[in-house]
This record gives C-alpha cells, sequence and structure tokens, in this order.
C-alpha cells in the first residue's frame, strides 16, 4: 500500500519563461486557442472534430531534446511520449491534455498497459479517442462559467533516468483564472497534478473530475481493496468527451438532454443553490461499503465520500494491481460497466477518479488550490 508521503504537494514548480504561443504554432503564428462556450460545459464533440493548427514538431524536438520526451504528428494534433530507462512510459495526446497510455514494468520482467484506451471511427470518418486519465471540471461562479480543454505546452523537467515531468497551462478569456496541469512519470507512480490560480474578485467554485480508465482483464477478476467502511452516493456515469459508457446506459441514464445532463448543466451553470435542488434526482441512494475485498463484477457507478487516501484495484486475471492516490479531492468516483459486457473488449475496464461532483471545491479570491491523482505501480 502506498504511504501518504507519496500525496505531498511541497514541491515547487518552475514554469518556463518561453511565450507559450511558440510552442504550439509556428514561429510567428498566432497562438492556438479555442474558445469554450459558456454553455455548454462538457461538451460531447469527438476528439479529431476541432480544427487546430499543426503543431510545430521540429521545434518542440529542438527545445525539449535530453528529457526523455519524444514527439509525434497525429493529424493536427501532438503525441508526446514520455520514457524512463526502467521501461515505464507514458503518452500524452495535445492540446486536448489527454494521457492515453501508462506502460509499467511488471514483476515477470515485462511491462503491461494499466490504461484502457479507445480508438473508433465518428460519424464524419474522424478518429474518436476516449478512455485513457482525463479531466472534466469546470470553474463557476454566479456570473462566470469556463472549462479548460485546450492546452499550452508551457515546460518540460526532468531526464530519462530519474523522473519526467509535463507541464500544460490553460486560462480563461479574462486571465483571471489560471490552471497548471501537471503530468510526472517517476519509476513507479504516473501522477496529474492541478493547480488552479483564482485571481477574480469573487469565490470559485470548482466541479468535476479526473478519471482514470484502467485496463482489466475482466470485471469478473477485479478487485478494489480499502473501501470497507466508506459512505458511498449511488450515481449516474459521469460523462464528458473521454468517457467510455456503455451505449445503453448513456441512452437512459447519463446522456445530455436525461433529466440527470439537465440537473448537472443547470447546477454547473447557475451554481451550488441550483445543485442542491435537484440532488433528489442526480442521487439514488446512499449506503456505506461492506466489503473491503470489493469486487466489481456488477455494474456501479458510486461517489465515495468517506474513502481512504489510498485505493487498491487487484485484476487477477492479468496479476497485477494498481494503487490509486488522491490529494486535494474529497470524493472517490468509482464506476464499472459490470460483468454483461464481452470481456476483451471495449468495455474491459473500470474507471477510478478523483472527483468534486456531490460538493464542489471552493476557491477563494486571490487563492490557489491543489489537486493530485496518483497511479502507483506496486508491481515492480
Amino acid at each position: 500500500m502506498a504511504s501518504n508521503s507519496l500525496l505531498s504537494l511541497n514541491f515547487t514548480p518552475k514554469y518556463s519563461k518561453i511565450p507559450s504561443k511558440h510552442l504550439f504554432s509556428f514561429p510567428h503564428s498566432f497562438p492556438l486557442q479555442y474558445i469554450i462556450s459558456n454553455k455548454r460545459q462538457f461538451p460531447q464533440a469527438a476528439v479529431a472534430s476541432i480544427p487546430y493548427q499543426p503543431i510545430n514538431i521540429d521545434y518542440l524536438e529542438d527545445e525539449f531534446s535530453g528529457h526523455g520526451v519524444s514527439f509525434e504528428s497525429v493529424g493536427n494534433l501532438c503525441v508526446a511520449k514520455m520514457s524512463l530507462e526502467n521501461r515505464s512510459t507514458a503518452s500524452l495526446m495535445l492540446p486536448h491534455g489527454l494521457i492515453t497510455s501508462y506502460k509499467a514494468p511488471m514483476w515477470h520482467g515485462g511491462t503491461l498497459e494499466l490504461l484502457h484506451t479507445s480508438v473508433s471511427e465518428g460519424d464524419d470518418g474522424d478518429a474518436v479517442i476516449q478512455g485513457g486519465v482525463s479531466l472534466a471540471f469546470t470553474c463557476v461562479t454566479e456570473a462566470f462559467s469556463w472549462s479548460p480543454t485546450t492546452w499550452s505546452l508551457c515546460d518540460i523537467r526532468g531526464n530519462a533516468s530519474d523522473s519526467i515531468q509535463i507541464e500544460l497551462i490553460a486560462s480563461d478569456s479574462e486571465d483571471n483564472v489560471e490552471v497548471k496541469y501537471i503530468i510526472s512519470l517517476e519509476e513507479d507512480i504516473l501522477s496529474s497534478e492541478l493547480v488552479v490560480v483564482n485571481s477574480r474578485l469573487a469565490s470559485l467554485e470548482i466541479m468535476g473530475a479526473v478519471v482514470s480508465h484502467l485496463t482489466v482483464s475482466t470485471p469478473d477478476a477485479t478487485y478494489a481493496i480499502g473501501l470497507e467502511g466508506s459512505d458511498f452516493f449511488n450515481r449516474h456515469p459521469f460523462e464528458s468527451n473521454f468517457s467510455i459508457v456503455p451505449p445503453q446506459l448513456g441512452q437512459n441514464k447519463g446522456e445530455v438532454g436525461s433529466a440527470w445532463g439537465q440537473n448537472v448543466f443547470k447546477g454547473l451553470l447557475f451554481g451550488t443553490n441550483a445543485r442542491k435542488e435537484n440532488d433528489a434526482d442526480e442521487v439514488e441512494m446512499m449506503g456505506e461499503e461492506k466489503d473491503n475485498y470489493k469486487q466489481l463484477n456488477e455494474e456501479m457507478s458510486r461517489i465515495y465520500t468517506s474513502a481512504p487516501r489510498n485505493v487498491t484495484v487487484i485484476d487477477r486475471g492479468r496479476r497485477n494491481s494498481v494503487i490509486l492516490g488522491r490529494a486535494g479531492f474529497e470524493e472517490l468516483y468509482m464506476y464499472s460497466p459490470g460483468s454483461s459486457q464481452e470481456s476483451y473488449s471495449k468495455y474491459s475496464y473500470v474507471c477510478v477518479g478523483l472527483s468534486a461532483l456531490l460538493n464542489p471545491i471552493v476557491l477563494a479570491p486571490q487563492d490557489v488550490w491543489k489537486g493530485r491523482q496518483l497511479l502507483h505501480n506496486p508491481n515492480l
């Protein structure tokens, strides 16, 4: 079990002085931007459906050589691959900030993919990429709403022998809210850290989740360890751009336009009071977890409000485990599509993540908030 020391947020990032617009464009071109509508917090558009300015791969290779990161162009997008000498690797899609792969060394001497990602063809023929580790959250006040979905590369630090950090940054159109997203790859850890700076004169609410799709052999062989005694709410599956949810669930429960989707939209747009008015529709029941070795073979979607800071997911089929650690978030989100889905298919995964869905994180004016997720590989 990982110790709480793994979750410390004491390090101070060093930020690049290079203007971020040059990192995602050819010199002297306009900075890469995507203006987010305040009326749609979790857009359902396919990943490849938004036109992006081509990323200058040669510039990135020259600027960040020697850090253990390589870059590959995929259409108008870019994949940054982090590689350590112990064979741990992680892949990050830019400018979306989606972590599509985390391969970790195992006890048997090989490596194993720990994240589940799906690539399919959209209605317009473009690729639709879902799964992995993704961010889906919104910053709101009564008069303001903004969701970071497009990120600029700010800096890369470290080296292949020790650890690598990639730092991304996003801000609202008035630069009053800034979010830094720092992805760190260590020998046995992949971490995702958020730093939110509120420069507004009003308090800010942060609502959403950091969701990780962990690939598993079958839900029948998958267990969550350490949840006994934790209070939970049953809730419809959380959906965002990168969520993988079986279609029958999306049609009946979580799709935009359903009762749950409308309530989340209303709550995000109009604040805490509106969310409280709709709690009865969003949350089905509350209970206490009775099983410390919980099998994830049945369809479930829960938010645990008193879970321990470290929870272990064991896949007995692939004989590996992952420890999920969290800091800054009080809620733990867990979703399993259940064993009714075909084994080793698109739905052979469980979702675990950090959330602020039942109770938003409140950030005072001129204040800073930090949150962090750790995926720890104990299989070395």
